[in-house]
C-alpha cells in the first residue's frame, strides 16, 4: 500500500493531477499506520499475520 501511494504521488506530481496526489498521500499514511500496528504486534483487521 505504501509503494502504491508513492507511485501515485510521483505520477500525480509529474502529470500535475491533484486527485492522484491526494490519493497517494492517503495511501501512504494508511499504509504507514497499518505497518506500525503490524510491527507493534497488534492484530490488524482481526488477523495477526497476513501470509
Amino acid at each position: 500500500m505504501i509503494v502504491l501511494g508513492v507511485i501515485l504521488l510521483i505520477v500525480g506530481f509529474l502529470a500535475k493531477i491533484a486527485v492522484l496526489w491526494s490519493i497517494g498521500i492517503a495511501l501512504v499514511v494508511i499504509g504507514a499506520v497499518l505497518a506500525i500496528l503490524g510491527t507493534a504486534g497488534r492484530k490488524v483487521g482481526g488477523r495477526a499475520h497476513w501470509f
